[in-house]
């Protein structure tokens, strides 16, 4: 049976997490990002968040099947609110993180097919050479943010380099907790953490910057393995290309 306090899942409010976290995850399941049960999605929303349970159809989901609690307290598995069916997800522990590591407002997490394969062409380079995703000179790279957390305004730019670094994947989900916080660590301005066959948490700070960095990097992955069958590697060197003219003349 429900916890009660259903009130905190039923709003006519479209942008209402309740109601953002199931259109996400169908949008997401057409993608081809949360097949079966797998993946999903977290909300913060002032004191409360909202996350997607286990066990359930992504593009079926219901705002009634959502849980909701404070952002420390879902690890405790206590919640305000538990749907009368499902159990928690054991992304649960690794959505936190986000947001109390992070100060994120949203994580996404997705089984993309892109990210997978990311991961294992780089398991081929070898120990050493597989804990870290790096691209260059690709314009989506523009679609990250720079600096978090550290306040500095804008996205990264054509000629920089986007770093997302990989941890190994654990036979329980829940036990990422430690390797996704150490990663956080080692990257602060990451927005992003890759599991070896396994897929990708994306954390941004607000639903529209989660999404859309998500939807940046699902690309970046699939340009990536397309470049990798044509033996294009992923850095390069080009020097910038400026304007001879001012737009003046």
């Amino acid at each position: 049976m429900s916890s009660g306090n259903d009130e905190l899942v039923r709003s006519d409010n479209p942008d209402h997490p309740a109601n953002l976290i199931p259109s996400l995850c169908a949008k997401f399941w057409t993608l081809g990002w949360v097949t079966g049960t797998g993946g999903g999605a977290s909300i913060r929303d002032g004191d409360l968040v909202y996350l997607a349970p286990s066990g359930v159809q992504k593009e079926l989901m219901k705002p009634s099947d959502l849980y909701s609690d404070g952002p420390i307290r879902p690890a405790s598995r206590v919640y305000l609110r538990s749907p009368p069916v499902f159990k928690p997800s054991q992304c649960t522990p690794l959505f936190l993180s986000a947001f109390t590591r992070k100060g994120a407002r949203c994580c996404i997490h997705t089984h993309s097919p892109y990210a997978v394969l990311v991961t294992l062409i780089l398991e081929q380079q070898g120990k050493g050479k597989d804990k870290e995703f790096r691209i260059n000179n690709i314009e989506q790279i523009k679609g990250f943010a720079r600096g978090y957390p550290h306040g500095e305004v804008g996205n990264l730019g054509y000629h920089d380099t986007l770093r997302i670094p990989i941890i190994e994947n654990t036979a329980h989900e829940e036990d990422l907790t430690e390797f996704l916080e150490d990663a956080m660590d080692r990257y602060p301005d990451a927005y992003a953490v890759l599991v070896r066959r396994h897929g990708v948490y994306v954390w941004g700070n607000s639903v529209e910057q989660a999404k859309g960095q998500c939807e940046s990097l699902d690309y970046l992955f699939h340009l990536a393995v397309e470049m990798q069958k044509l033996g294009i590697p992923w850095m390069s060197e080009i020097e910038p290309t400026l304007p001879t003219r001012s737009l003046k003349d």
